[in-house]
């Protein structure tokens, strides 16, 4: 009967709320692209659905590891994420 935090949430407590986005979308866009509405991935990532779609035209703007499109609008918008890869 003692309560305990769940782990993961102490983690994720230490990364801002922008931070834990990018770092769930590279993760997740590693080997190509990926395709989403904010409503199916927020419970991973511990933020509402309206915070992803204000957090997503911030990493559009900012995160030059992903090209970020907003790509269409059927009861929801859905994202296309991509890893950037720059060549040396």
């Amino acid at each position: 009967m003692s309560a305990t935090t769940s782990p993961s949430t102490d983690a994720d407590e230490d990364q801002s709320k922008e931070d834990r986005l990018r770092n769930y979308l590279v993760s997740k866009a590693q080997d190509g692209e990926m395709y989403f509405k904010s409503k199916f991935i927020a419970d991973e990532v511990g933020l509402s659905a309206k915070e992803i779609g204000a957090l997503m035209v911030k990493l559009r703007d900012s995160a030059t590891e992903l090209t970020v499109e907003k790509w269409s609008y059927t009861s929801a918008t859905t994202w296309r994420v991509e890893t950037t890869t720059e060549a040396a």
